[in-house]
């Protein structure tokens, strides 16, 4: 492993090391094992999330090495540099015709993918849902039980390497057309309402106490979270700009998953 690692990271460097064929050889070989789950982009650790920052350099020289090909999956038509995954049965993942996960991705076993998206790098957790039209960009990481409601917007987090991808932990509840980009943390079992637009930038409010408490990145551990907007001074005036608002805890009475809708509705919120 410490090999393969050292061999992509020269090439990183230097683009002309593509054309030796166990360069070429390490890349794939890195790629193969995102694949089937042995490596991941980011991984939990005792003190946080660490991220190997050569297997997202290995997936951004995957496209260098790589030719763009017809691929036929009848009755649809593909051009482009990366396959689509297959074995699904195999993998024990339920796949709803047109979902899509390229090559490169992992699905744990008891994973449902409906017609979404999936690309290369991402890994989703063991009995998790990518709804209708929901999107988990490149090395995002989406944890065991989640469920990613209809339209959701995972971003996609290559580059710089360093970057750390967005993670959605386990148990999460992400409502339909919420959108988390940017490297953005949400922690274990937080739901989020529908419409929630998370950056890195973003405001975060805790608007439980009597006093407003605002941080960015990260979304605490059972948070319940719906849109909001804060006022803003501009040149030409005030104006209100998208916010996140902590309005409470999950309460354990939610935690079954056929009950995860009631901690929004606990607070007089949409789904």
């Amino acid at each position: 492993m410490r090999g393969m690692e050292e061999t992509i990271r020269a090439a990183f460097l230097d683009r002309a090391l593509l054309e030796v064929e166990a360069t070429r050889d390490a890349i794939r070989e890195a790629i193969s094992q995102l694949d089937d789950g042995r490596l991941r982009v980011a991984e939990p650790t005792a003190d946080g999330w660490k991220v190997h920052e050569w297997l997202k350099q290995a997936i951004l020289l995957y496209f260098a090495v790589t030719e763009m090909t017809v691929m036929e999956l009848a009755p649809f038509e593909y051009y482009d540099r990366i396959p689509l995954k297959r074995g699904w049965k195999r993998a024990q993942v339920r796949v709803v015709p047109p979902g899509t996960a390229r090559y490169g991705a992992f699905l744990e076993p008891g994973c449902i993918l409906m017609p979404g998206y999936v690309n290369i790098g991402a890994r989703v957790g063991a009995g998790s849902m990518v709804d209708a039209w929901a999107t988990v960009g490149s090395c995002a990481q989406i944890g065991r039980g989640v469920h990613l409601s209809g339209g959701v917007g995972i971003g996609g987090v290559l580059e710089p390497p360093s970057a750390r991808p967005v993670i959605v932990e386990d148990g999460c509840f992400i409502g339909s057309r919420s959108v988390i980009v940017e490297g953005v943390l949400v922690e274990q079992e937080a739901v989020l309402g529908a419409n929630v637009v998370l950056t890195a930038s973003t405001p975060i409010v805790d608007v439980t106490g009597s006093t407003p408490q605002i941080t960015r990145g990260r979304v605490p551990p059972r948070a319940v979270v719906i849109p909001g907007q804060m006022p803003k001074e501009f040149a030409a005036g005030t104006f209100y700009v998208p916010c996140a608002l902590v309005i409470g805890e999950r309460k354990p009475s939610t935690d079954l998953k056929t009950s995860l809708n009631q901690a929004l509705r606990d607070y007089s919120v949409a789904v």
